[in-house]
């Protein structure tokens, strides 16, 4: 099984694959393959950031949790 791709080289790949598809000098079946293989990218990307949101979230709400305690605490 092939390792999954870091955030930053899928979209490298995604950027490769945009720059190739809009040159236009590709034959249509491998217009197709770029394309599908894009859309598999994108999902993987899209994936990626939603997971890094989640997480910074998280992050943010623990920060306020601990501010608000502190702020109750000096009271």
């Amino acid at each position: 099984m092939k390792k999954e791709l870091s955030f930053e080289e899928a979209l490298k790949e995604l950027e490769k694959i945009v720059v190739n598809l809009e040159k236009g000098d590709i034959s249509l079946d491998d217009a197709i393959k770029a394309y599908e293989k894009g859309s598999i990218l994108k999902e993987q990307c899209e994936k990626r950031l939603n997971e890094a949101k989640l997480k910074v979230e998280e992050i943010e709400e623990k920060e306020n949790k601990n501010k608000n305690l502190k702020q109750s605490l000096d009271e």
